[in-house]
């Protein structure tokens, strides 16, 4: 694990405890919370299908909160970008909605 990973992961649960609660249903920010979670505790994106699914539902629930407009396109992007940026140097090839 890196320091950038870590930096990355207090990112995303600095976001859920700021503004999470008023923004995000509880559900929605646990499946931020096990997206960075499992990006977190990955070695390989390739090799873990756990982490694979949670990327996708982060994406997945990510085009959800632009398209009903509860959260702006740039914020979700900072979002998902730091949720990405909890796992391996791979988990950027993996698209965020397969």
């Amino acid at each position: 694990m890196t320091s950038e990973r870590v930096r990355a992961y207090g990112f995303v649960l600095a976001t859920l405890r700021d503004i999470g609660p008023a923004k995000l249903t509880a559900s929605e920010q646990q499946r931020i919370r096990d997206a960075a979670d499992a990006l977190v505790f990955c070695e390989s994106l390739a090799a873990d299908e756990a982490a694979q699914a949670a990327v996708r539902d982060v994406g997945a629930l990510g085009r959800r909160l632009v398209e009903s407009d509860r959260w702006s396109a740039r914020r979700t992007e900072r979002l998902l970008d730091a949720v990405h940026a909890c796992g391996p140097a791979d988990s950027f090839s993996l698209p965020a909605a397969a």
